[in-house]
């Protein structure tokens, strides 16, 4: 498994696999090749068909130095991953100087097929959790301390991004309005963190506040705010909202918040390196649950549990997101994304309540699940898979269009 450095990333939103992957893949592109007179970039896929939505074709263009052609290819469906690129780049004459096909696989990483370019290596020698609690067994470890092992320097790094998600909810709180991209989605983290009902239970209290922070996070990655991968642009809402909600309700300092962020990092790279994170290979249960899973995992560490309670918090939050679909409204990240984080952030939270008491009685390992999520996204058909092609996407454009008649 790679760095945790991989998994959680300081960038813009509203899209990890759609802005922050082709946006890297451009800079790397150039970078071979600086001879070239200008480039051109095809896109295929969920990349041609929420690519405008999202602003790849803005990225690309803002990224290269020099003139770009971004195309978008809707016809093409013999792809290696449903976020494929292909990079020319061109003379003066437009002749072909090199040709990449890239592969944007989620949470900003891209894969180069073919080309011997050097990407992110390999830092932890396991690849699953069973072989990690093994590990950690036989070395009396914990998931943060099994981090430390192999990234000895990762606390700096986590501590900037923690602070990060902070400014991120702090920023999304501050800001009202209407969210770019033509659907008119008004913000709403402000009016549920300050909203005052005097029925209101402190439980409902509490429910609203964490997902004021989700609204928070997820309003900021849809207007292009800047975020963190955790681990894609699509839910990064989820983590911050329960780890801000439990420092403030229990006090924990901010050395313990960067533990449980090791330890939700160490759930995603499982994740990340036997299923997927990218919501247009296997759906919204690949984002939203992977976030889910990750959030529920932390706050278990929080807790002091061990580590047959973390994974059975983190078994229960992915498991109960198989089947959830990707079909964003306008290839927009708003609807459903930006509740779907909020809903995602409560299920963390009593995903780890029920792995308190239940850890026991489980059947279930979080490696079965994962793998399960992976063949679920895989079975998924491609229309509900980040393309906008069905479900939400669609019910919604023919619902807005009776009402213009």
């Amino acid at each position: 498994m790679k760095s945790l450095k991989e998994l959680y990333k300081i960038g813009r939103g509203p899209s990890s696999s759609h802005t922050m992957g082709p946006e890297k893949a451009a800079k790397l592109f150039e970078e071979a090749n600086k001879n070239a007179s200008s480039f051109k970039v095809v896109l295929y896929g969920s990349l041609a068909q929420t690519g405008k939505g999202h602003g790849t074709d803005v990225v690309l263009a803002k990224t290269f130095t020099k003139p770009v052609d971004v195309l978008f290819d809707l016809k093409e469906k013999d792809l290696p991953h449903p976020n494929t690129l292909d990079m020319f780049a061109l003379d003066n004459s437009g002749n072909t100087l090199a040709k990449w096909r890239v592969l944007s696989v989620g949470g900003g990483a891209i894969e180069i097929v073919g080309e011997k370019v050097k990407l992110a290596q390999d830092v932890y020698s396991h690849k699953n959790f069973e072989q990690i609690r093994e590990y950690c067994e036989d070395n009396s470890l914990s998931l943060y301390d099994y981090a430390k092992r192999f990234e000895p320097d990762i606390d700096e790094y986590l501590a900037k991004i923690w602070e990060q998600m902070q400014k991120s909810i702090w920023k999304g709180l501050d800001k009202k309005g209407t969210l770019p991209g033509g659907l008119n989605v008004e913000r709403k983290a402000q009016y549920l963190f300050s909203q005052v009902d005097a029925h209101e239970t402190p439980e409902t209290r509490e429910n609203r506040i964490v997902c004021a922070y989700a609204f928070a996070v997820s309003e900021q990655n849809a207007a292009g705010g800047t975020i963190v991968t955790a681990p894609t642009c699509g839910s990064s809402g989820i983590l911050p909202a329960v780890l801000r909600y439990e420092q403030e309700r229990h006090g924990f300092s901010n050395e313990n918040i960067i533990r449980a962020l090791a330890t939700a990092g160490i759930i995603g790279n499982i994740v990340k390196e036997n299923a997927s994170i990218s919501g247009a290979e296997c759906g919204c249960q690949a984002e939203c649950g992977t976030a889910c899973s990750m959030a529920a995992a932390a706050i278990a560490s929080l807790y002091e549990m061990s580590l047959d309670q973390i994974e059975y918090a983190a078994e229960v939050a992915m498991e109960h997101h198989l089947g959830l679909t990707c079909d964003p409204v306008g290839g927009l990240v708003q609807i459903p994304c930006i509740e779907r984080n909020a809903v995602s952030a409560m299920r963390a939270i009593n995903a780890a309540s029920l792995a308190s008491f239940l850890s026991s009685t489980r059947q279930i390992s979080f490696d079965t699940v994962v793998e399960t999520m992976y063949s679920t996204g895989k079975d998924i058909n491609s229309r509900y898979r980040e393309t906008a092609e069905a479900g939400l996407a669609q019910k919604y454009c023919k619902s807005r269009l009776k009402k213009e008649k």
